[in-house]
Order: structure tokens, then C-alpha cells, then sequence
């Protein structure tokens, strides 16, 4: 007769990245810098840098709401209604839906983006032509 498997721990609060450390190694390019990666995970979070004058194309996500904290440098928010500015400290909501790019100012941007876990690829059906 085998023994029954093993309870899983419980889940424990920890550290994941320091982030100041991350943004201060001069050898990583700018793109996502660090990313989570634990299994099991309800969100998604993301540690992105910009370089001078760098865009991130008008884009909307459909399905999730995103939260943007900017941590080193600045740039702008720009969304249909204008442009707002962002600078260390800036905490936006990208809701679901809405249209927005970013641009970063002359020195840069680093934010963190968190936001749920995205769901699995989902058959959408094709937008309907001239209707």
C-alpha cells in the first residue's frame, strides 16, 4: 500500500526582484529588464526600460486593466483625450479598452507594469466587414 502524497506547503510572502539593483546594472539593454515568473501566480508584472525619446505604439488591451509605476525617469502618457506627463513616482490605470501609447523623455523611463494574469489564447471572432 502506498503512503498519500505529501500536503503542498503553504504559499509564502517573499522578496522577488530589487528592482533599484535591476535598473542599475549598466549591462542590461533596455526592453523588459524582469519579468515574474512563479508558477501558480495570480498577475503578471513586468519591469520595462525606455531609452531617450523611445515609443511604445498605440495600442489597447481588450481584456485587462493595467497599472503603470514609473521608477526612473519621465515621458508622457498619450491617450485620444491628450498627452499626460510622467514622472518617478506616476501611477497610472491603463483601463481595459482604452487607447494609449507611452514616450519617454529625454533621459528615458523605466516603469513597472502589474496587471491579472493574462488568460490562455482565445478564438475572438473575425470583426465584421462593412457592417
Amino acid at each position: 500500500m502506498s503512503e498519500p502524497a505529501a500536503a503542498a506547503p503553504p504559499p509564502v510572502a517573499r522578496v522577488l526582484c530589487d528592482t533599484a539593483a535591476v535598473l542599475g546594472d549598466p549591462a542590461l539593454p533596455d526592453g523588459v529588464l524582469w519579468k515574474i515568473a512563479e508558477d501558480h501566480r495570480q498577475l503578471d508584472a513586468n519591469l520595462v526600460r525606455l531609452a531617450p525619446e523611445a515609443r511604445v505604439a498605440g495600442h489597447a488591451e481588450p481584456d485587462l486593466d493595467v497599472l503603470l509605476h514609473v521608477v526612473e525617469g519621465s515621458g508622457a502618457l498619450e491617450t485620444p483625450r491628450g498627452e499626460q506627463h510622467l514622472t518617478v513616482g506616476s501611477l497610472a490605470w491603463l483601463v481595459h479598452g482604452s487607447t494609449r501609447s507611452l514616450r519617454a523623455g529625454p533621459c528615458g523611463m523605466a516603469y513597472l507594469t502589474v496587471h491579472r494574469r493574462r488568460p490562455g489564447m482565445q478564438i475572438r471572432p473575425a470583426p465584421s466587414a462593412g457592417r
